[in-house]
C-alpha cells in the first residue's frame, strides 16, 4: 500500500490515496491504523487518513486515530488532504469540498510555485448544545462550569466542532503534566464519547497558547478543531476577540469566528514529509 506522510503544524498522519490504492474497509482498518501509526515499529503518526471518492462532495476523508478509533474530523488533517489532491492533480480547483463524518467542509487553497502552501477551511458553525457535543448535562450550554478531575476542580467550556472539546484555562501550561491529567479528562464520566481537552493560556485578546490531549491519540503537536474550539470558548468567556492567533506546540493557526455567518475559519500550512510503501 503506497502512502504519503504529511503534517499540519506537527499534527502528522499517513495518507492513502484510495483512488489508486485498495484499503480493506473492515475491522482490519483499525489494526492497520494502529500498526502504521506506531513510532517504533511502523511509519509513525497520529493516525491514518484515507482520501476517497464521495457521492456528495469533491472528496471524502476518513480518519482513524493511532488507537484504532475513527474520528469525525481533524482540521490539520483536512488541510493536508487539500494539499494532496491539488498537488497530485486529482483536482485543478482552488476551492474544494470534502465529506467528513462531521459534514462537508469547504477548503480554499493558496498555491505558491504550483504547490499548495496554505489552506483555509470553513469549519462550519460551532455546536454548543451539551447533548450534541456530547456532554452529560441538561442545561442549554456548558460554559465556565466546574468539574472535578482527579480531586482537582477545573472550570471548563465545552464545544463541538464535529468532535467534542473541553477547554480549560490556566496560567502555566508549559509545566503541565498533560500525560497524567489528559486521560482523566478524556475518560471523565460526563463525556459519553470521551473528549479532546485543550489547556489554554491567554496571552492577550488576539493571542492564545494551547496544549492539547486528543481523544484516541494522546498529546499531539497540534489540533485544528481544538484551536477552533479554543477561540469559540475564549470569545464566550470574553477572553479574546473573534479573530486570533492560536499558538500550538507545532506552530500557529489563524482562527476567525465570523459574526455574519457564525462559521469558524481556520487557516494554516500543510506539508508533505515523504512517500513510502507499507508492505
Amino acid at each position: 500500500m503506497k502512502f504519503t506522510k504529511m503534517q499540519g503544524i506537527g499534527n502528522d498522519y499517513v495518507y492513502v490515496n484510495c483512488f489508486t490504492e485498495t484499503v480493506d474497509d473492515t475491522a482490519d482498518l483499525s489494526e492497520t491504523a494502529i500498526k502504521i501509526s506506531d513510532r517504533h515499529f511502523g511509519v509513525g503518526s497520529d493516525g491514518l487518513v484515507l482520501i476517497m471518492p464521495s457521492d456528495c462532495a469533491d472528496f471524502r476523508m476518513r480518519m482513524i486515530n493511532s488507537d484504532g478509533s475513527e474520528a469525525e474530523m481533524c482540521g490539520n488533517a483536512i488541510r493536508c488532504v487539500g494539499k494532496y489532491v491539488r498537488d497530485n492533480k486529482l483536482t485543478d480547483k482552488d476551492e474544494i469540498s470534502v465529506e467528513t463524518l462531521a459534514g462537508i467542509k469547504i477548503l480554499k487553497l493558496t498555491t505558491e510555485n504550483n504547490e499548495v502552501a496554505r489552506v483555509c477551511v470553513d469549519m462550519g458553525e460551532p455546536i454548543l448544545t451539551p447533548q450534541l457535543i456530547p456532554v452529560d448535562y441538561t442545561g442549554d450550554e456548558f460554559i465556565d462550569k466546574i468539574i472535578n478531575v482527579d480531586g482537582e476542580e477545573y472550570s471548563i467550556t465545552c464545544v463541538s466542532m464535529g468532535n467534542p472539546h473541553a477547554v480549560t484555562y490556566m496560567d502555566d501550561i508549559v509545566s503541565l503534566e498533560i500525560e497524567k491529567i489528559g486521560p482523566k479528562f478524556e475518560h471523565h464520566q460526563i463525556f459519553p464519547r470521551r473528549t479532546n481537552t485543550e489547556f489554554v493560556k491567554v496571552i492577550d485578546r488576539k493571542t492564545l497558547q494551547m496544549r492539547v490531549w486528543e481523544r484516541g491519540a494522546g498529546e499531539t503537536l497540534a489540533c485544528g478543531t481544538g484551536a477552533c474550539a479554543v477561540l469559540v470558548a475564549s470569545v464566550l468567556n470574553n477572553l479574546s476577540d473573534r479573530q486570533a492567533t492560536v499558538k500550538l506546540l507545532g506552530g500557529d493557526l489563524e482562527i476567525e469566528w465570523n459574526e455574519e455567518d457564525n462559521h469558524i475559519y481556520m487557516t494554516g500550512t500543510a506539508t508533505k514529509v515523504f512517500e513510502g510503501e507499507w508492505i
